[in-house]
């Protein structure tokens, strides 16, 4: 399953990049993501593992992914695993006129995506992307006003 989403940001590439990058940040603009925090490194580059917490159903799930690509304004991937399903997801920064494209791209792989399908889990986490994507464009957007 690929989930993919995108967002123009009116604001310079170096506040988009700021607002993403600043994890210990991110609960003041993502509703997504909650109580996120460093486990190895204390900044977003390769090879950093974080933790995050994220209802895609009824009941959060705790996420801990390992970024394994970072070039800082340009591309970030984070993989991790639970349950049996594997996941890539991969943040694209491109300057465009006036601003930022921010494209989202999510890989799931695993047998028990056919009961994620069954369930409407990914409507669920297409949701989700949206959801972060436009509170990475609100903050940003008012960090560059």
């Amino acid at each position: 399953m690929v989930i993919r989403e995108e967002i123009e940001i009116r604001a310079p590439m170096s506040v988009v990049w700021r607002v993403f990058a600043r994890m210990e940040d991110w609960r003041d603009w993502n509703t997504v993501c909650r109580n996120c925090c460093y486990l190895e490194g204390d900044r977003m580059a390769t090879g950093t593992c974080f933790q995050f917490e994220i209802a895609p159903l009824f009941v959060a799930l705790k996420i801990r992914p390992q970024i394994v690509h970072c070039v800082p304004e340009h591309e970030v991937t984070w993989q991790g695993g639970r349950f049996g399903i594997r996941a890539a997801h991969t943040f694209r920064f491109t300057e465009v006129e006036g601003g930022v494209r921010l494209a989202s791209k999510e890989v799931f792989r695993g047998p028990l995506m056919v009961f994620g399908r069954l369930l409407g889990v990914p409507r669920r986490l297409h949701g989700l992307t949206r959801e972060m994507l436009r509170g990475i464009k609100a903050h940003a957007e008012a960090c560059a006003a």
